[in-house]
């Protein structure tokens, strides 16, 4: 494309974000809740101001020394994903068309999701550190250094401030982040830690909203410019979607986001199979293959998108597992699968 066009179809992004502004203050209105009425961290952790805390922290205890090792790593790197909240609502705050008053008070429909967004968030990241925490099984210290160096590093989403981009990205990160929650917790529940299975299924219960918001935005964008937004969709599925926790190294170490997804994917947490199990729902909920009207750049985007799933489901029946990984964060030391 000219630059000149490349400029018109630009400026037709931004006007129809600013469209999408009443979906979006509806959206806000209709289902997130004041900070007043949500739950909170302490609603499910020991409360040191109890008089029996330290009989609550050991039957804590008692219940999580039956969850796997495997599935505690895990844990702790959920959590860790959760805590590097101001990279997130920075991210957002990026996008082009989203912030153009460039104040984060904003009272601007984008502005305001972003900050509600992230203020839910923030709870589950403090809800699981806590918990980790009491827990006893995890070097603490470890962690925080983890999560400082996580959001000391920064996130690269890969989505060069193209509010498409970033929407595509939320819906499908959100979705797989829910996933990862629900599959924790249906293994905390087998191995009889009921209290964090509940906290995993509550976690994913918000996440599962976050993830409705990010597909109802972009069913919009969809509506208004269907051959921009599956120029967007391609873009993000060829660069293939990041997670943002990617950038978590520590020290020396740069596999420590690889040794993390690599026990997910052992464990079930979060499998290559997910990858393509959320391209097919998107593409489904979206109705890809439905659109009309596309101009030859559409209609090979919808051709694209339509067989993506397919491809990656049989690279995923291909992949092999791996065999040994070696992380930090348990009290135990390094873990060898």
């Amino acid at each position: 494309m000219h630059k000149s066009q490349l400029r018109m179809a630009f400026e037709h992004k931004l006007e129809v974000l600013k469209s999408i502004e009443p979906d979006v203050h509806a959206f806000i209105e209709d289902k997130m809740n004041l900070p007043e009425e949500c739950w909170q961290p302490t609603d499910f952790v020991p409360n040191a101001a109890d008089a029996d805390f330290a009989d609550q922290v050991r039957a804590l205890q008692e219940s999580i020394a039956q969850v796997p090792d495997t599935v505690m790593v895990s844990l702790v790197g959920n959590m860790i994903t959760e805590e590097a909240l101001p990279s997130y609502q920075t991210f957002f705050n990026l996008l082009e068309g989203v912030n153009v008053e460039r104040n984060v008070a904003s009272t601007g429909a984008w502005v305001r999701w972003s900050r509600l967004w992230t203020a839910e968030e923030n709870r589950h990241g403090d809800l699981l550190n806590k918990y980790l925490y009491l827990s006893g099984r995890v070097d603490m210290r470890e962690v925080e250094t983890t999560i400082q160096r996580l959001i000391h590093n920064g996130i690269d989403l890969q989505t060069a401030a193209d509010p498409y981009n970033g929407l595509i990205y939320t819906s499908f990160q959100e979705r797989a982040t829910k996933i990862s929650h629900v599959n924790t917790g249906k293994i905390a529940f087998k191995s009889g830690d009921k209290l964090l299975a509940k906290i995993c299924n509550t976690i994913a219960g918000e996440e599962a909203l976050h993830e409705k918001a990010y597909k109802f935005f972009m069913s919009k964008v969809f509506e208004s410019d269907p051959n921009g937004a599956l120029a967007a969709f391609v873009q993000m599925m060829k660069k293939k979607i990041v997670m943002p926790a990617s950038l978590m190294d520590f020290g020396t170490d740069k596999k420590q986001y690889v040794n993390y997804a690599s026990i997910t994917q052992k464990i079930g947490v979060y499998t290559s199979h997910d990858y393509a199990n959320i391209i097919d729902h998107l593409v489904k909920f979206w109705s890809i293959d439905k659109l009309k009207g596309l101009s030859d750049e559409g209609n090979k985007a919808q051709d694209f998108l339509s067989s993506l799933s397919e491809r990656y489901f049989k690279l995923a029946e291909r992949l092999q597992e791996t065999t040994e990984v070696q992380l930090i964060w348990l009290n135990k030391g390094k873990l060898a699968l």
